[in-house]
């Protein structure tokens, strides 16, 4: 287990009306695509100068967060995956799932295009397309938010990739930028959620090939961690960290975040 952090029990800090505890800090077990896009390094200093809550984040695939998270290294879990996160709830390790915010799954690819998939909008039918072909396609292969709704996207094209896995079909093991890094070095068609995408520096030739389906939305959810199944939660903290993110103050917060002058999170959280 992670080493948990003392906390002090400060004086209130009121704001708007609302009284916020100070002096603690939270973990949150969250996906890399949120960390990656620096979305934490433009949202967290905000929440901590409203709260006095300093915010840890340990970003990792959304399958290792959900175990972190039932491991009770954690206090909040701010995944990509839905199925998964209701089925967090459903066990009693979360206490209620929201939704967030939203963006999109991208496939690049290298300006020579050996599929021939370049400004298709049917994610499945470039799917199959680039199988039929034999061309490179690198995948994270590592359980993550990233990779479950890749699979998800082969199956519903009825296809197995990992049948040619070590031929045309390359799994890394790895996150998203290390993933990039390698389809990019040997030319492979990779799935990317755009935010990492519009962050990433290393593009070289690389450009968005498939593009637009609904099928490849990307819904971000949040969720403070049970202290029933983890006692050692920091309730108070991790649910004002949740509410926040959902407040408008939060989401616009959300919405205002743009790389390369790029929108790269659409907030989505219900309204009250």
């Amino acid at each position: 287990m992670l080493a948990r952090r003392l906390t002090a029990t400060a004086a209130a800090l009121i704001i708007g009306g609302t009284v916020w505890a100070q002096d603690q800090s939270i973990i949150v077990q969250s996906t890399t695509s949120t960390a990656n896009s620096g979305l934490y390094d433009y949202l967290l200093p905000i929440f901590q100068d409203e709260t006095g809550i300093q915010v840890n984040v340990v970003a990792v695939g959304t399958g290792q967060a959900i175990k972190n998270a039932k491991n009770c290294d954690g206090d909040v879990l701010l995944v990509h995956s839905k199925r998964s996160e209701e089925q967090f709830v459903a066990t009693g390790f979360g206490t209620e799932r929201t939704d967030l915010m939203y963006n999109d799954f991208v496939v690049v690819g290298p300006a020579a295009d050996p599929a021939s998939v370049g400004g298709m909008t049917d994610v499945h039918a470039a799917l199959a397309q680039i199988a039929e072909k034999g061309a490179l396609f690198a995948s994270r292969g590592d359980d993550s938010g990233t990779h479950k709704k890749e699979m998800a996207l082969w199956a519903d094209s009825g296809i197995d990739p990992t049948a040619a896995s070590g031929e045309w079909y390359r799994e890394t093991g790895s996150g998203m930028g290390a993933t990039l890094n390698a389809g990019i070095g040997m030319g492979a068609y990779v799935m990317a959620d755009r935010a990492t995408w519009i962050s990433f520096g290393n593009k070289q030739d690389y450009q968005i090939a498939v593009q637009g389906d609904d099928d490849m939305s990307n819904q971000y959810g949040v969720i403070p961690v049970n202290p029933v199944k983890c006692p050692t939660v920091n309730v108070d903290a991790a649910q004002t960290f949740a509410d926040w993110l959902v407040s408008s103050v939060g989401q616009e917060a959300i919405a205002s975040y743009k790389v390369a002058d790029q929108q790269l999170f659409f907030p989505n959280a219900p309204k009250n």
